[in-house]
């Protein structure tokens, strides 16, 4: 009877090892990636973001329900993140992207830029995105605060930067 419940801690404790190593196997740094405005013009994160901000990366399909109820959550209370730059990535086309841009009125928001990676997929890759939406929040050096991988809770969002 000890035997199994020394194998089942171990196991349970190699299995937790794992699941924080995930956490891990990026950068703690921005990554350094491209994206397509809908006015075409490339944002280069490298030259384009603000430095000396905190950064919120939401990683998004503007078709999901969940992005969806994350983004109605999100706007109303954006007033709470003036402070940080807000960079909002998907992978759908730009047109689509536009269509997002003017149901959020993004044009009116001085901190968000949203864009499009297309289907080079590097961001969804480099994070192992498997659920959406996935959030990343960075210090205002770009050093890896944390990240939702799951489902992004607003106010903890907002609690989070106000720390930063």
């Amino acid at each position: 009877m000890k035997q199994k419940i020394d194998s089942a801690l171990i196991t349970v404790l190699c299995l937790s090892l794992f699941l924080l190593k995930g956490l891990d196997t990026f950068s703690q740094k921005i990554p350094a990636f491209k994206m397509t405005l809908s006015t075409r013009k490339i944002f280069d994160i490298e030259k384009d973001l603000p430095k000396g901000k905190p950064v919120v990366l939401i990683y998004f399909d503007p078709d999901c329900d969940h992005c969806q109820k994350l983004m109605n959550e999100l706007f109303p209370k954006m007033v709470n993140l003036k402070k940080a730059q807000i960079i909002l990535v998907t992978y759908k086309p730009v047109e689509e992207l536009a269509v997002f841009e003017k149901k959020y009125n993004i044009a009116s928001y001085g901190n968000i830029k949203a864009g499009t990676e297309g289907n080079i997929f590097y961001l969804r890759n480099y994070y192992k995105i498997m659920l959406m939406p996935f959030t990343a929040l960075y210090d205002k050096k770009g050093n890896l605060n944390y990240v939702y991988k799951k489902e992004t809770y607003v106010d903890d969002l907002i609690n989070r930067m106000k720390r930063l």
